[in-house]
Parts: structure tokens; C-alpha cells; sequence
């Protein structure tokens, strides 16, 4: 089994998912007393968001390269980053490093592109959601075309991530603003929906919604469980 490094703490909600189905993941590969070799760096999420709200990507880049580069010294063989909207600086990050970055949109890409789709809708932060990186990543890499919702709904989705998701509050009221949300996309042509987001996946869930919902959290580990497990 190879050891896997994480980039965590952004926010430790899904940082905590990702420990999680990591070792849920090889428990069931492996079977017996398998569990997973991993190395964590967690960061204050404080320092994070208020370089994001500063869009200073420079610092942030510097900041989980050096902690990549860390992990990768301590004897990780591939580098996770367990959050949709510090992949940002994946490419920044990656090249700091001899050893693999295991990107979160290829784990979603490969996903829909098994599923047939063509058009999908994404969600997250409004990082995610406005700049380009993951969306013309998934699209290059697959043809499918990536919808957001309006700004005013980019808005308060983001909202919700930082003031509640990412502080442990689930509220009836975000998630149905979440679900009317989907609803709306899914009139627009959206086949599906990233959840682009690795907090969204605790708010909701597949069962209340009319097209399928792709959690990156959970596509994101089974990525890393077969890397590791091979």
C-alpha cells in the first residue's frame, strides 16, 4: 500500500470525511485490519479564507506547496488537497513536487464522463463557480459543457458555505435554497450537479433531488483509495 498526504483543514468538516472514506475505502479493498497510510497537514482555515477573500493565490500557492513538499519529505507518495477551491493552485502546488497530485476535477470528470453527460451544473464557492479553473479542466478534458447558477444564487451558495457549512451548521433553510437551486439548473438543461464544494455533500444528498448529485469528496477518495490500494 503506498502512503497518501493530505492537505487538510479547509474546512477540518471535510477534512474529516476524507479520513473517513479513505479508510473505509481500503478497509473494503484490502479487507482484515487494513487501514490507510496517511500523512495530514492541517491548516488554520482562518489564515486560508482570508487570503481567498484577498485573492493573494500567490500566498496561498507558497503556503500549501511548502506543506506539500513537507509531506512529500516525510514520505508521502502522492498529495491530496482536500478541497475543491484550493485546486486553484494545483498546478502551482504540483510543480513543487516529484510525486503525483491526485486532482479533485479529474475525480469528477472521469465520473460524468462514465455517466454519458453533456451538460452538467456545478456547484461551491464562488471561487469555484466564477473562475475557470475548474470548470475548463473538466471541460477540456471531457467536451462537457459546465453551468453555474446566477450571481445572486453564486452568492448566497457561497454564503452558506463559510458562514454555516464550513462551521458545522446544517440548516433546513440553506439546504432547500440548495435543493430549489438545483431544481432551477435542472430546468436549464444540467443533467447532473457537482458538488464542487467539499462541505455541500454534508447539507444534501441524492435522495431529494431530481438529477444525480456527484460529490467530490466522495469521488475524490475513491480516486485516492485505488491509487493507493494498486
Amino acid at each position: 500500500m503506498k502512503t497518501l498526504g493530505i492537505l487538510g483543514g479547509m474546512s477540518w468538516e471535510s477534512t474529516q470525511s476524507y479520513y473517513r472514506l479513505i479508510n473505509q475505502g481500503i478497509k473494503n479493498t484490502l479487507g482484515g485490519l487494513h487501514s490507510a497510510k496517511l500523512l495530514l497537514h492541517s491548516f488554520d482555515f482562518a489564515d486560508i479564507e482570508r487570503l481567498q477573500a484577498q485573492q493573494d493565490w500567490d500566498s496561498l500557492a507558497d503556503m500549501l506547496a511548502e506543506a506539500a513538499v513537507s509531506l512529500e519529505h516525510a514520505g508521502a507518495q502522492a498529495i491530496l488537497i482536500a478541497t475543491n477551491t484550493m485546486h486553484k493552485v494545483a498546478p502551482e502546488v504540483a510543480s513543487r513536487l516529484t510525486i503525483p497530485l491526485l486532482h479533485i476535477a479529474d475525480a469528477a470528470a472521469d465520473e460524468l464522463q462514465r455517466n454519458g453527460h453533456k451538460k452538467v451544473a456545478l456547484l461551491g464557492t464562488r471561487y469555484t463557480m466564477q473562475l475557470d479553473f475548474y470548470k475548463k479542466r473538466i471541460h477540456d478534458a471531457t467536451g462537457i459543457e459546465v453551468i453555474t447558477p446566477e450571481l445572486a444564487q453564486q452568492e448566497e451558495i457561497n454564503r452558506i458555505i463559510y458562514e454555516e457549512l464550513c462551521q458545522g451548521e446544517l440548516l433546513s433553510s440553506s439546504r432547500d435554497f440548495y435543493y430549489r437551486t438545483i431544481d432551477e439548473l435542472a430546468g436549464q438543461g444540467a443533467e447532473g450537479v457537482i458538488l464542487g464544494c467539499t462541505e455541500i455533500g454534508l447539507l444534501v444528498s441524492p435522495e431529494n433531488c431530481t438529477i444525480p448529485l456527484y460529490d467530490t469528496t466522495d469521488l475524490h477518495c475513491a480516486m485516492a483509495v485505488k491509487w493507493a490500494a494498486a
